[in-house]
């Protein structure tokens, strides 16, 4: 009677906490679509309003009434969240004691902040496959959306420069978003139930595809490289899909001669300095200032190791007024030597969850959205060698993308793993002789 009673209790009580968290994860998705699609920018009655704050306060007060409620708490946080937590703490302590800016340094590291408020919750609501394949959707869907909105405005906008705002206003940064999310496109693609939903999914690619040549980005197109040669060998070799490596590299071929142009004039410029374009003379001095800002931040780094010159502070400190396009020396620099090796232990743990995933031998629906998250971050620590997006939360949400994979299937393994032992357990007495009560 007490087993029923309790039932009973469980079963009425589970009402609420899922309504609860239904509410909870509305709020996530919607800050993951401002956060992503920025709808502020191209939709002109949204530009008064601070949407991303709305979101993350909401967020925020979801994630406290549904603590303890859902099947994970606060305690089950993996290990890659305290490295997140703890570069931030750095981040904050740079901008207070920064020789540069410590107002500026301070309210930039507050806006990065808000990404482990966005990642807890992520990993305490996205329980299931269903929830987790919605809030990649929302992500992928969104910079979609973006891909159509800047390429509406190429004409007026040269490499899609300034287009958007925010996360999106450098047409590098467009590019290293693009390229995160394409595998994750191409995971809908795979599991998409009708040809209806594969047609869309295909035509869906394609303006990402078009938008990230049109950038012009050369970090950008070496990504894309990287990163679509692993997402192959997942897919089409791995999966045996050899017609996915044929119609992507066709595909490819095909957009890129029709919009490669700008890539082609600005990588002639850095090996043939006689090219005279207009395109090419302004990368040769992209190039230029890309280079002397590296030797910059060294200099930053050697004079500044331990906290760096504070968040975003290096274009003050250069005077060239350009971010350092390698990652690994922005958050250097800006954060010092133990913010980048707490940096490179965060994003090391996104790896190590992926190995500890496929021991596991998930179901392939998880497997497939595992080898996206792989390509996505593999693509990020390539793109992050020529790109300044330390602070960009793609790639931190890649990270956790892997945290939320790998325990649902840990919440899973017990189930098969711990019945067994129950069983034998249950039915062997104290004295090593076999029940028969118990083995009913």
């Amino acid at each position: 009677m007490a087993v029923i009673s309790h039932a009973q209790f469980s079963s009425e009580d589970r009402l609420p906490s899922d309504a609860t968290q239904a509410v909870a994860f509305f709020w996530l998705s919607a800050f993951y679509f401002v956060y992503c699609a920025r709808p502020e920018d191209w939709i002109p009655l949204l530009g008064h309003v601070s949407l991303a704050k709305i979101t993350g306060l909401f967020v925020l007060l979801a994630m406290l009434f549904t603590a303890g409620r859902g099947p994970r708490s606060i305690n089950n946080l993996p290990k890659e969240v305290y490295y997140l937590f703890f570069l931030t703490a750095i981040l904050f302590a740079s901008s207070v004691l920064s020789p540069v800016w410590k107002g500026g340094a301070f309210w930039a590291t507050v806006d990065f902040a808000k990404v482990i408020v966005a990642w807890i919750a992520t990993f305490l609501l996205v329980t299931t496959l269903a929830r987790f394949r919605r809030i990649v959707f929302v992500q992928a869907a969104s910079v979609v959306v973006i891909s159509i909105v800047a390429l509406t405005n190429a004409r007026t906008s040269p490499r899609l420069g300034s287009v958007l705002g925010g996360i999106y206003s450098n047409p590098n940064d467009l590019a290293i978003a693009i390229v995160l999310c394409l595998p994750f496109c191409l995971a809908f693609l795979l599991t998409a139930k009708t040809a209806a939903r594969k047609l869309i999914w295909c035509l869906a690619i394609l303006p990402m595809m078009a938008a990230l040549f049109l950038t012009g980005s050369r970090s950008g197109f070496i990504d894309l490289i990287v990163s679509g040669t692993v997402l192959l060998w997942h897919f089409g070799i791995k999966g045996r899909r050899p017609q996915l490596i044929l119609g992507t590299g066709l595909i490819g071929v095909l957009l890129f001669v029709l919009f490669g142009q700008v890539v082609m004039e600005r990588f002639s410029a850095i090996s043939d300095s006689s090219v005279s374009s207009e395109t090419a003379e302004v990368a040769l001095a992209s190039y230029e200032e890309r280079r002397l800002a590296m030797e910059k931040s060294l200099d930053a780094i050697a004079q500044y190791p331990i906290l760096g010159v504070g968040t975003t502070n290096f274009e003050t400190y250069s005077g060239m007024w350009r971010e350092v396009h390698m990652s690994y020396l922005q958050i250097a620099a800006e954060g010092g030597i133990p913010a980048l090796i707490v940096y490179l232990l965060y994003f090391g743990r996104g790896f190590t969850n992926l190995r500890r995933l496929r021991r596991m031998q998930p179901d392939s629906e998880t497997l497939l959205f595992a080898g996206a998250a792989h390509s996505s971050l593999v693509g990020f620590v390539v793109g992050a060698c020529f790109a300044p997006v330390a602070y960009l939360y793609f790639p931190y949400f890649a990270v956790c993308y892997t945290s939320v994979l790998l325990a649902m299937a840990k919440e899973k393994a017990p189930v098969a793993e711990t019945a067994p032992s129950r069983f034998r357990f249950a039915n062997v007495d104290l004295k090593g002789r076999r029940s028969r009560a118990l083995t009913l």
